[in-house]
């Protein structure tokens, strides 16, 4: 059963295991947890613990650490049987990370992160939120160095926090409202200028000019004579402003500053300066994340920028607007082969071609997208590039371009069948990481491959929560597509619910609809059709839920053809009649199959009768690419090679799906053919019965 962890430290350090607070025994053991906490989600070494716990560490320090975490793995875990792997508290190498927990500091950091990026009123609500979490002194009752430093940089996110909740309340028209909080919150704090100018403009906007002003004449003479310094650039901007009567009332709308923007872009940066490239490589990832015909046009246009950077025979800036496109991938099957092919074979020209100082950041962007342009293609250039680029990126200590490495990463990580949990541990490491950072793209990301990952591992109540999480940031961030992939994910928890097949396809129908002028042809190819075929095969139904009218004549036809001489009938006909099949019944709609025609024309020639081209075809099925859908595609290889007694494609078939044994064929979050194991069965009876 799925549990709720969450761990507080801005206050005493606390954890709560589905709304009751756990056991975390003495200071020392807290201390251990809280330790973790302040890693981020990353790794700590059990040797730093030990310096980290103690000035001077007693003998048996080690052990003491390991008996530490064992009891907080109990508290956090109270109902995990004896010697089966912890998933909250984990050990990771040399030492030991939190994963899957919610903790208050990580979601503090990020809210405050992203309010920049929200509407004024979506700011405030998230950072009501935020500030409402702290109970206390952040690391209360600690005082190791490393419990100092996190308390002092959290509190300082607490002022700036404070602060930008005062902007936005004031962008909202509730300037008297905020006047007596920001007065003592300068009292309090007086040498934040920015504290000063909020509580001038809100003064101001207050229709109280003259206390506005006396209040920017106060900051001015306690700056000059306690610090000997003139008020900053944004403070004497607003005195000049309230003198003249010339503070805006009103924020500019969002086309205003674009508008003014492009307008000063335009008259001052030469047409063909160089910096243009890099501005438009970043314009052409948020469009790229827009959807729809812009993502279409940022894939056409990114090609473009590329070609004409490395016209100019400069490596570095080349590497800088390949780099600026870090726009992540959800699918393992590409949108536009020709391009992703384009974009490697440039990457890697850029990459032999950096001085040998270039920064450990650019190269791994460089490396991150090889390995994401190389989706779904076999070889071992791919996770070799991935593996590269987060060796770089974790040297280089950028949490973006970790992001994107990571985001590689799990692109690449479908060497074989049943590695859903290696995928779920990279999607833990991406939400913590972006959600720490403010990485709203990356953050969804995590949020995805955890929906997918969870997925294939049958724990479906983990998997929705993912799903919500990442729908939820997509509408803060106006991410349309995602709500592609939750929406497939709500066709998919049908299916595997045990629902008829009918339900299914009517689902799966519905969330079809979601791809229409989605931009993402890599997925919306074949999908449909897939979906419900995989579906039906589960339940051991025919291709297209039987024959039509005249379906039978034209099966016989097509069978008796082919007795006279496979060779004469050939492929054409094998084509036509899987064709013929795909045109009418429940899995058959959609005449396009795409990249999937080779697995379903078994299927379809067999639910048709023409048991002789369904065997022919069976014997062409070469491996699927690896991706999210092999395991599907796998199981309609072995369960075609079943039914036309197929021994050789069998095996191969059950040799791939061996390591995914105990998983759900649904780790691509949008359809499922059912357990493996189920499979498995199926195919050994065949082959060992």
């Amino acid at each position: 059963m799925r549990t709720d962890v969450r761990v507080g430290v801005l206050g005493p350090v606390t954890a709560w295991v589905d709304g009751a607070e756990a056991a975390l025994g003495g200071p020392r053991q807290r201390a251990v947890l809280a330790r973790l906490v302040a890693a981020g989600g990353r790794t700590v070494t059990a040797d730093r613990l030990v310096q980290d716990l103690w000035v001077d560490p007693p003998q048996g320090a080690l052990a003491a650490v390991r008996t530490f975490v064992a009891a907080l793995r109990r508290g956090l875990e109270p109902g995990r049987t004896p010697r089966t792997p912890a998933r909250r508290l984990v050990t990771d190498g040399p030492g030991y990370a939190l994963h899957d927990v919610d903790v208050d500091a990580w979601s503090f950091e990020a809210a405050v992160a992203g309010a920049r990026d929200l509407t004024p009123a979506a700011a405030r609500a998230s950072l009501d939120q935020a500030l409402g979490a702290w109970r206390g002194t952040p690391y209360a009752g600690l005082d190791q160095p490393w419990a100092a430093a996190e308390r002092a940089r959290l509190a300082e996110l607490r002022l700036v926090a404070t602060e930008r909740r005062a902007e936005v309340r004031i962008a909202l028209g509730d300037a008297a409202g905020v006047v007596p909080g920001l007065d003592a919150h300068v009292a309090e704090h007086p040498w934040r200028e920015e504290a000063w100018r909020l509580l001038a403009l809100a003064l101001y906007r207050s229709g109280r000019q003259a206390d506005a002003l006396a209040v920017l004449r106060r900051a001015r003479a306690m700056l000059a004579d306690e610090l000997g310094v003139d008020p900053g650039p944004r403070l004497a901007e607003l005195e000049g402003q309230v003198l003249r009567h010339d503070v805006g009332a009103d924020a500019a709308t969002p086309d205003d500053v674009w508008r003014d923007t492009t307008s000063a872009y335009e008259r001052v940066v030469a047409a063909g300066a160089r910096s243009r490239l890099e501005s438009t490589a970043t314009l052409l990832r948020t469009l790229a994340l827009s959807g729809g015909e812009g993502l279409a046009a940022a894939r056409s246009q990114r090609v473009a920028a590329v070609r004409a950077a490395e016209q100019l025979s400069d490596p570095e800036l080349t590497a800088r607007v390949i780099g600026a496109f870090d726009v992540p991938g959800s699918w393992t099957r590409s949108d536009d082969a020709g391009a992703a092919a384009e974009m490697v074979a440039a990457a890697e020209r850029t990459l032999a071609a950096l001085p040998q100082d270039a920064p450990d950041a650019v190269r791994a962007r460089l490396l991150a997208t090889v390995a994401m342009e190389s989706r779904g293609l076999p070889g071992p250039r791919g996770p070799e590039a991935a593996r590269q680029a987060e060796d770089l990126a974790r040297r280089a200590g950028d949490p973006a371009v970790l992001a994107f490495a990571l985001a590689g990463r799990y692109l690449t990580a479908f060497g074989r069948t049943g590695l859903a949990g290696e995928r779920d541990a990279i999607g833990a490491e991406l939400v913590a990481l972006a959600a720490r950072h403010g990485l709203s793209t990356f953050e969804i990301l995590g949020h995805l491959v955890r929906m997918q990952a969870q997925s294939a591992l049958g724990r479906w109540e983990t998997a929705q929560q993912h799903a919500a999480a990442a729908a939820a940031l997509g509408r803060r961030y106006e991410r349309p597509l995602v709500a592609v992939f939750t929406g497939w994910f709500a066709a998919l928890r049908i299916a595997a619910s045990g629902a008829s097949a009918d339900a299914a396809e009517d689902a799966y129908r519905t969330a079809a609809e979601l791809l229409d002028g989605s931009g993402m042809p890599g997925l919306a190819e074949g999908l449909l059709p897939l979906a419900v075929l995989a579906v039906r095969v589960w339940h051991g139904l025919p291709a297209d839920g039987g024959v039509p009218d005249g379906g039978a004549a034209h099966g016989e036809a097509v069978h008796g053809e082919a007795a006279d001489g496979e060779a004469a009938h050939g492929e054409a006909a094998d084509q036509a009649a899987a064709r013929g099949a795909g045109t009418a019944g429940a899995a058959g709609d959609s005449s396009r199959w795409g990249p999937y025609e080779s697995w379903a024309r078994p299927h379809l020639l067999l639910a048709r009768g023409a048991d002789v081209e369904a065997a022919a075809a069976v014997r062409r099925i070469t491996d699927p690419p690896p991706g999210l859908l092999a395991e599907v595609l796998w199981i309609l290889a072995g369960r075609a090679a079943t039914a036309v007694g197929d021994r050789r494609v069998a095996e191969r078939a059950r040799a791939a799906l061996v390591p995914a044994a105990d998983e759900v064929s649904a780790g691509s979050g949008v359809l499922t053919a059912g357990p493996v194991r189920d499979h498995l069965d199926a195919l050994a009876e065949f082959l060992d019965g």
